[in-house]
Formats: structure tokens, sequence, C-alpha cells
């Protein structure tokens, strides 16, 4: 089932979107530590990783150093074409 709305997604314009976060541990603010978060995102306004890194700064206790993020569509214009007929040679 998951599978099947991750595909509907990805033919919405949604992209998988990784950030790579770098933050200052809370007991020891000199060491950084790194923490990887993944999921489907809007490029360009990236409401959900926004939305995370709000939620970060809100609730957890380890100040944000840096946010590195990629964005890849799975599914482009290029990969997808409608096929409105079909050739059948022997």
């Amino acid at each position: 089932m998951r599978d099947h709305a991750e595909m509907e997604l990805m033919l919405k314009g949604y992209g998988l979107t990784t950030a790579h976060i770098l933050y200052h541990m809370p007991d020891h603010p000199h060491v950084l530590q790194s923490y990887i978060w993944q999921d489907y995102d809007l490029a360009p306004r990236f409401p959900a990783l926004i939305r995370f890194v709000e939620f970060w700064r809100a609730k957890l206790e380890g100040p944000l150093h840096s946010v590195r993020y990629t964005h890849k569509k799975l599914i482009s214009a290029t990969e997808w074409r409608n096929v409105t007929g079909e050739l059948a040679l022997h």
C-alpha cells in the first residue's frame, strides 16, 4: 500500500529530498553530530523540510549548525509518456 502512495506523490511532482543536518550536542556544544533526514517533498519551496527544521528548532535541544540538502525528481517528463496506441509485429 505504501508503494502505491509513494507513486502517487511522484506523479504529483514530488521528489526525494535528503538533508544532511549538522547540530551541536546539547551537553557538549563544541561537538557537532550529523543527522540524515529523507522524505518526499516539493521543490523549490520544500514545505516538508521546512516543517521538520521548524520542529527541530522548537522541540529539540541540539542547536542547528547547518543544513545541506539535495533533491531529485524520480519521475520526470522525459520518463513518462502517455501511449495512445500499440503496433504489434509477428
